[in-house]
């Protein structure tokens, strides 16, 4: 299991850096569709979407491919509105709903509620990939291997030194002692950006932010996988499952990281909004 896991990342890995530093925005763009599209397939088939196995990816690839078509300066408010409310609700999502839908388990049967619930996952991820790639790619991949990190070393710290379980009816595997390691790992990363980058220590506190972030993501998925009785998302990826299965620590770190990055865009829309309500 961990040869196939450290086998297929020597594969995927060069690939990534590769398309990550020489593709061109729109290609990137496509490329990261196809695998939320991916995503967006797995998504349907745990959660048993009926008639919307092969519907629920078209309808995520199609949004996606409308936005990336839009090249009229006219239209690109769509592109526009597509970010502002995507990140917005990612936001919402994860800081407000999550923390309550992981502490009450409870199963969301309604299969509108679940199509709407992977769109504001799924969507918000792709999103972030393109945003922050048309940023710097350097910053998105920055953020990449803090999360990677994380999980690496809250699996390793919890396989050696767990003893006290983080979440044991969603996720056994899961430690505190690993998200000590976790924390532990992302500083030193952090220490190491600050000294070799000259920025400034306070990217720290963010790191530990992304980090709790991406453990959220990881035992969402668990418990949507848990409440679909599989053990993982799909068979895509050899020693890691499925697209879901390497990206759930993404889907929230990513967004959350880039609604904050454009926060003064929602500054500069909310505050007229306000003022004008407040008169």
């Amino acid at each position: 299991m961990l040869k196939a896991r450290v086998l297929t990342s020597l594969v995927l890995i060069p690939l990534f850096l590769a398309a990550l530093f020489y593709l061109p925005e729109v290609y990137w763009a496509l490329l990261m569709l196809v695998i939320i599209t991916i995503g967006a397939w797995e998504w349907a088939s745990m959660n048993r979407l009926g008639g919307g196995q092969w519907l629920y990816p078209a309808v995520t690839f199609a949004i996606g491919l409308l936005a990336v078509a839009v090249t009229d300066t006219s239209y690109v408010f769509i592109q526009q509105h597509l970010l502002f409310w995507g990140l917005l609700a990612s936001a919402i999502f994860w800081t407000f709903f999550v923390p309550i839908w992981l502490s009450g388990r409870f199963r969301i049967r309604n299969q509108v509620g679940v199509a709407v619930i992977g769109w504001v996952i799924l969507i918000p991820t792709w999103l972030a990939f393109v945003s922050l790639h048309r940023i710097q790619p350097g910053l998105l991949l920055a953020l990449m291997v803090a999360v990677w990190i994380a999980d690496s070393a809250a699996y390793f710290a919890g396989k050696r030194f767990g003893r006290h379980k983080l979440a044991p009816k969603i996720s056994p595997g899961k430690t505190w002692e690993g998200v000590l390691g976790a924390w532990l790992a992302v500083s030193v990363y952090g220490l190491i950006l600050c000294s070799t980058l000259g920025i400034t220590p306070w990217i720290i506190l963010g790191l530990w932010g992304i980090t709790v972030l991406s453990i959220m993501g990881d035992l969402l998925e668990s418990l949507v996988k848990r409440h679909a009785e599989v053990k993982d998302s799909g068979r895509l990826l050899p020693g890691h499952g499925g697209v879901l299965d390497r990206i759930d620590g993404l889907t929230s770190s990513l967004p959350l990281a880039a609604f904050f990055i454009y926060f003064p865009l929602y500054y500069h829309y909310a505050y007229p909004l306000w003022a004008s309500v407040s008169q």
